[in-house]
């Protein structure tokens, strides 16, 4: 993708889901969430392991938020093992069907899965790979 494209798709979403947020501070998907709290965003926090994640309840996967909630998820911000990647993008394409969002998926610095990254882009869900929404969000809206 394009900076312009990177652009717009952060200037668009309201509602980001964290698939491995982390419960603790010093985690990076954990700074990376709070700075985009920061910034406006609503975070949904999806982890099985923690039940409240800044301030948020957190769920056990993308398919047990609840449903007017899943309406809602704009991208679907990924921190987790690039093995572990293609059930969570299967969940996304699954919501893009039942609600025409998340609009996109972004996998995290390090993070890249071309084979879920193909099937999301058939199924018309923008993919960013291996970038840090926090770092592309600071260097693009907030020069």
């Amino acid at each position: 993708m394009s900076q312009d494209q990177i652009t717009d798709l952060l200037k668009k979403p309201k509602t980001i889901a964290v698939v491995g947020l982390s419960k603790e501070p010093e985690k990076d998907s954990y700074k990376v969430s709070a700075y985009l709290q920061q910034q406006g965003y609503r975070i949904i926090p999806v982890n099985p392991f923690a039940d409240m994640v800044l301030g948020e309840k957190s769920y056990k996967s993308l398919l047990d938020i609840p449903l007017e909630t899943q309406k809602t998820i704009d991208v679907v911000d990924i921190f987790r093992r690039s093995e572990d990647v293609p059930p969570i993008v299967e969940q996304a394409i699954q919501l893009k069907g039942k609600f025409g969002k998340p609009s996109a998926v972004w996998m995290q610095l390090g993070i890249v899965n071309q084979q879920a990254a193909e099937e999301a882009r058939k199924a018309g869900v923008i993919v960013i790979m291996d970038k840090c929404l926090m770092i592309e969000h600071h260097r693009l809206l907030n020069l």
